[in-house]
């Protein structure tokens, strides 16, 4: 069995971008479980907090389910054209102690996806992604771009979708991911 992790960068309840990842989960292929984590929790990155009490729980439960898995789907807003600072925070919480990041990074495939409202469905944040992924030692997956612009005609009010072609889209990345994840671990 394939595990994933998806994580959405955003913690508003109506978040456009944990609804494409709650879709996500529901289009696991077989042999795949897809589970949520979650940014929730997390406080702002302070050395010496860390110093102090260490890893946060909330920031040990996300490192260690991404630890575990096979590969990691995010699911980022973007903010002024970049990724969300909370988003960013998590990561950064999860390269601690840096010693840490082979263990958690290298090599793990990644995929990254979003929803926006407005006209580019966060081709810029998604972007920005990039450089960490590499810093991080990643295996970034560039098989199928999904960006959902224009959001708010994509999902009714309980965050389902209600355009076909953006599922069939979303059916299409996650079938891909997951068959790149599989392939990796042979």
């Amino acid at each position: 069995m394939t595990k994933l992790v998806a994580i959405s960068g955003s913690l508003r309840k109506a978040s456009y971008n944990t609804a494409l990842m709650r879709a996500a989960i529901a289009m696991a292929p077989d042999g795949v479980t897809i589970v949520e984590g979650t940014i929730r929790g997390i406080p702002l990155y302070d050395g010496d907090e860390e110093k102090a009490h260490g890893i946060p729980a909330a920031a040990a439960t996300l490192k260690e389910l991404v630890a575990e898995a096979d590969g990691v789907m995010l699911f980022t807003p973007e903010y002024n054209n970049a990724i969300p600072g909370v988003f960013k925070n998590a990561l950064d919480w999860m390269t601690r102690p840096s010693a840490d990041i082979p263990r958690i990074f290298s090599g793990k495939p990644f995929a990254i996806t979003g929803a926006s409202p407005g006209n580019f469905g966060t081709l810029l944040s998604q972007e920005a992604w990039l450089p960490i992924m590499r810093t991080l030692g990643t295996r970034p997956w560039f098989g199928t771009k999904l960006m959902v612009s224009k959001a708010g005609s994509v999902f009714d009010e309980h965050g389902k979708i209600v355009d076909e072609a953006t599922e069939k889209r979303l059916r299409t990345f996650v079938e891909g991911f997951a068959s790149f994840v599989q392939e990796s671990r042979k």
